[in-house]
């Protein structure tokens, strides 16, 4: 019995700390990005991980680059936060699959107002070095279904 319980326990501790490592992951895409650190956001995918944003795909070396695009320095320029919801997240053994909302705020005049709010899915794994992202889909939340899907448990 006490080694059932060991068992269980153990279990029961590793999802506690896999939540807790994929959350912990999904947060410091925000201020690396708006630090506008290429490796810490690069770190945080798997090498061949990819991230969609609307239509467009990025492979590990444009996601190193994301920081870098006339976009995204402009963002910086004016004052920028990348602020995610806290994730809602489901493991199966050594993958996930991690589901926010996301907004991108930037500062006008004495303002701050929302740019881009969105769904977000964020498909991880487990890797030598920890989770992972495998791919992130992100889609602005302008009344498109392919947004709400994202959403769906």
């Amino acid at each position: 019995m006490a080694g059932l319980v060991s068992e269980a326990l153990e279990r029961r501790l590793q999802t506690l700390e896999d939540r807790a490592e994929i959350a912990e992951l999904i947060a410091r895409y925000g201020p690396a990005a708006d630090a506008g650190d290429a490796d810490a956001v690069a770190a945080l995918w798997a090498p061949e991980g990819t991230y969609q944003f609307d239509d467009t795909v990025l492979d590990a070396d444009g996601i190193r680059a994301l920081v870098t695009i006339p976009t995204h320095v402009e963002y910086m320029r004016r004052g920028c936060a990348h602020i995610l919801s806290a994730p809602r997240i489901e493991i199966d053994g050594d993958t996930a699959v991690a589901v926010t909302h996301s907004i991108v705020m930037l500062r006008e005049g004495e303002r701050w107002v929302g740019e881009r709010v969105s769904a977000n899915r964020w498909e991880l794994r487990r890797t030598a070095v920890g989770w992972r992202v495998q791919r992130r889909r992100n889609r602005l939340l302008d009344g498109d279904a392919a947004a709400r899907e994202l959403l769906a448990p």
